[in-house]
């Protein structure tokens, strides 16, 4: 039986410079407190679904929006394998379309034999696969896995690395050109400050990509001097050959402050948002950046003088075009709350005046946007569970234009042909394997494709047409 296949194709149009706010819904629970509440992270699939994973004791526990609410957690890796996690490090998530990575690091932690793995899904987190090692890293040690996806959907995963006696830190990146099937080897993302610096050993990173371009944004740690950093990748993740420093703060400290950056590329600019103590108080700061001449930048305050602050950490960025979102956790006269920062332009940068998400024991949080639908997740440390908020934004900044385009491939798997009922006109079809090489490519189409003579494994169908290019991915079989 056939699969009924939506492609979603985004369009841009810029005609105003009006900031939008949100409009939001009650505040609800994923799941009941025994599913635990450590360390949420969100994504959207294809249709703006979201996605969540977080820790729970030894667990990594997955649940995805149904419609109405989220699905009943389960517990994504197997009883042989146990998964590291606490209030400020866990599981991360990436996706791409109806494609899902998951990825984790194993307990002991402090032992060469416990792995980073990565467990992905075809079907938007119906099933997925049993974990892939990522790493091979002989005697020495991993953590802090985190994940993004390159514009086919393969996924880079960027994590710490150490020797045995946990020293000589660096932050190194693994990348798959087979859909999570296997890695290549890491490459080194770190160590742009001075040739002596190590990575701050306890704080986590965040990867992002656009196009070819992959930044590895990380706590660096020069003599004590804990800024915030990104490495730079302009073939993919392959190699990094530069970096450069995107906060210059020189917070001098001699314990690991336990928070790392976000961010995120649009077009030659990197976006990100981290928290440093320079000024005295836990800060939550915002940064741009030009990475093709990797210019260094002071992070700007996100917020003026608040009565009663005592502090701000665990910052998240997120994006939909250029309609953009910064959550923290900070608190305020004794009480810890959600604020965000929210703008139809980040090109204008951010109001001066932030919403506040929850003001109930919040901890950790993460966000997500996609066409006028915002989401907000967080470890809510009274009622023990992840809760979650949504909200509307009216798009007046940048109108995302959604064509829906219903296109039938079917069989899919198929050993002999696929056939194609496609809803548009388009000029070529090109089939690509998962390295990039083009198998295939058919000028004329008759709705029906002989894939009988492509090895077993999983392509990419790319069509043409006058005005888009649609890809989705078909497995043969």
């Amino acid at each position: 039986m056939g699969r009924k296949i939506l492609l979603i194709v985004l369009c841009f149009f810029i005609f105003s410079n009006i900031q939008s706010q949100i409009s939001w819904n009650a505040t609800s629970n994923i799941a009941v407190s025994s599913f635990g509440n450590n360390h949420p992270r969100i994504v959207m699939d294809k249709l703006g679904n979201p996605l969540v994973v977080w820790n729970n004791s030894a667990n990594v526990m997955f649940s995805r929006w149904l419609g109405s609410n989220f699905s009943t957690p389960v517990a994504l890796n197997p009883g042989t394998i146990t998964v590291a996690g606490s209030n400020w490090f866990g599981p991360d998530i990436a996706s791409f379309g109806d494609t899902v990575y998951v990825v984790f690091k194993q307990t002991p932690e402090s032992s060469s034999n416990s792995h980073i793995w990565c467990m992905n899904s075809f079907d938007g987190g119906i099933t997925f696969s049993l974990p892939v090692q990522v790493e091979n890293i002989g005697s020495n040690l991993s953590s802090f896995p985190t994940i993004t996806t390159d514009d086919l959907g393969h996924p880079i995963i960027g994590f710490m690395k150490y020797n045995s006696s946990s020293g000589d830190a660096k932050w190194v990146v693994a990348k798959s050109i087979d859909y999570g099937s296997s890695y290549l080897p890491d490459t080194i993302a770190s160590g742009w400050s001075s040739p002596t610096s190590e990575v701050c050993e306890c704080c986590p990173g965040a990867i992002t990509t656009s196009n070819n371009t992959v930044a590895m944004l990380y706590r660096d740690n020069d003599s004590n001097i804990r800024d915030s950093w990104a490495g730079i990748s302009a073939d993919n993740g392959i190699t990094f050959t530069g970096g450069m420093n995107i906060n210059q703060l020189n917070w001098l400290v001699t314990t690991c402050p336990s928070s790392g950056p976000d961010g995120f590329i649009m077009g030659d600019t990197l976006y990100s948002t981290f928290m440093s103590k320079a000024s005295g108080m836990n800060s939550v700061y915002f940064n741009k950046s030009s990475i093709s001449s990797l210019a260094n930048s002071t992070g700007i305050l996100m917020t003026g003088s608040i009565s009663g602050l005592t502090q701000q950490n665990f910052p998240r960025i997120a994006n939909s075009g250029s309609a953009t979102a910064i959550v923290w956790k900070q608190i305020v006269g004794g009480l810890s709350e959600l604020p965000i920062l929210f703008t139809n332009d980040i090109k204008n940068g951010f109001p001066t005046l932030y919403n506040t998400v929850t003001s109930v024991n919040a901890l950790n949080a993460d966000v997500t946007l996609f066409n006028g639908t915002i989401f907000v997740v967080w470890q809510n440390n009274s009622s023990g569970t992840i809760q979650y908020r949504s909200g509307t934004y009216s798009i007046t900044a940048i109108k995302e234009e959604i064509s829906l385009h219903v296109i039938d491939i079917y069989p899919n798997p198929s050993s002999n042909n696929i056939t194609i009922n496609n809803a548009i006109e388009f000029d070529e079809l090109k089939i690509i394997d998962i390295s990039g090489k083009v198998i295939k490519s058919i000028s004329s189409v008759n709705n029906s494709v002989d894939v009988s003579d492509l090895p077993n494994g999983i392509y990419l169908i790319k069509i043409l047409g006058n005005k888009e290019t649609l890809i989705q991915k078909f497995i043969k079989q």
